[in-house]
């Protein structure tokens, strides 16, 4: 009876501190600690289209390339959307493998599936699970899918956007190699050519190339990039390929003591799909001549945030992009994005240190080759408990 109870009292006080180690979100099973991180966010977003009811994509967040045009505004009302599909869960592992070494593993979900038949809104909301970050740390090596090393996290605005920034940022998560040591950064990653007319065409023979440097101080950090690959379009008897390159400058810098500018430029020629969500393709296919050319593109961001008081914040943002479009045009039909721009002014408060609330408004405008523009106003509400 004693060893009974003895077993019973063990097993009760192990439930009792498995709960409080969950209760803070943090586990010990064996010898790896596990934590679990994460957000719940809903968003209310009311949008006004000059041209159509709105990409699906582009209701749940800002995606320049898809802001319909035309040659007169249609007069549409606009369109509101409730979602959280923003929301997002986060496991960390760390495994000792000697007194000074251990292996960080890291598995990230959240919702942002491009909606298909399962995204049901007359009944349930349902909406899939997508993979953000699966990877492994140990020592100065980094392996598997997380942000591609030609991007700054730091230098991303605090926005209710899913990005903000989105015409002046490279924005990309992908499966990579990376080394790691005082401040470079030096990565073989997963290539993809997006060719105009074309798509993804998946036809690469070696990956994209990454360096990076980054530079922190006491008044914030600077970051450079470049990026080399190869553009490839093989298919039905078409062999083409040709070289991209592009360079990235990003900024955080400190203004006083809360304050801050984030600063973001990139150009090259091939950048593509890393470029604005792919607001321009990597490159155009010639047929009279056979050859793949790397379509050139630039853009930048500037964001300053304030902070009214030790819970309350602003940030105020303006975005660019410019694609070569004449350089599209002139091989094949079609009208094609030739720039587009946002600018964004939100108001966060936090509640508590978990809770959350703001609302923002932004206007973006798309141009094409031909002159045809299309704009939208939104006006964005969320609210967001972070675990």
């Amino acid at each position: 009876m004693k060893t009974t109870m003895k077993t019973i009292t063990r097993a009760v006080s192990l439930a009792v501190a498995g709960f409080a180690m969950a209760s803070a979100n943090a586990a010990t099973i064996g010898s790896t600690d596990v934590k679990f991180t994460g957000y719940v966010k809903a968003d209310g977003i009311y949008s006004d289209y000059s041209n159509g009811e709105g990409h699906p994509l582009n209701r749940d967040f800002y995606v320049p390339s898809t802001i319909a045009v035309g040659a007169a505004d249609d007069d549409i009302g606009g369109r509101f959307d409730g979602h959280v599909r923003q929301s997002r869960f986060r496991f960390t592992t760390n495994t000792p493998v000697s007194d000074s070494d251990s292996i960080t593993g890291v598995l990230e979900f959240d919702f942002m599936v491009t909606k298909g038949d399962y995204d049901n809104e007359r009944i349930s909301n349902s909406y899939l699970p997508r993979l953000r970050h699966a990877f492994l740390k140990y020592k100065n090596w980094l392996v598997g899918q997380t942000w591609t090393t030609f991007m700054d996290v730091g230098a991303l605005p605090e926005s209710l956007d899913f990005i903000g920034t989105t015409d002046g940022v490279t924005f990309a998560r992908q499966t990579m190699v990376r080394y790691s040591q005082n401040g470079f950064d030096f990565a073989l990653e997963n290539p993809e050519t997006t060719v105009v007319g074309v798509g993804a065409t998946d036809d690469n023979s070696v990956p994209d190339v990454i360096a990076a440097y980054t530079m922190k101080s006491d008044w914030g950090h600077f970051k450079v990039a470049g990026l080399f690959r190869q553009l490839s379009y093989e298919v039905d008897g078409i062999d083409a390929s040709d070289t991209g390159m592009g360079i990235s400058l990003t900024s955080k810098i400190k203004i006083g003591d809360t304050d801050d500018i984030r600063l973001s430029f990139y150009t090259g020629s091939g950048i593509g799909r890393y470029a604005a969500l792919n607001a321009a393709q990597g490159a155009v296919y010639n047929p009279e001549n056979g050859s793949l050319d790397a379509v050139d593109s630039t853009g930048y961001a500037i964001a300053y945030r304030h902070m009214w008081t030790d819970k309350a914040r602003s940030s105020v943002m303006f975005s660019a992009f410019d694609a070569d479009a004449e350089q599209i045009t002139s091989v094949t039909m079609g009208d094609y994005t030739d720039k587009t721009y946002s600018a964004r002014v939100n108001y966060i408060y936090s509640v508590s240190k978990t809770m959350t609330v703001g609302a923002e408004y932004a206007y973006a405008k798309r141009e094409t080759e031909a002159g045809l523009e299309g704009d939208m106003s939104r006006l964005q509400f969320s609210a967001k408990y972070a675990f």
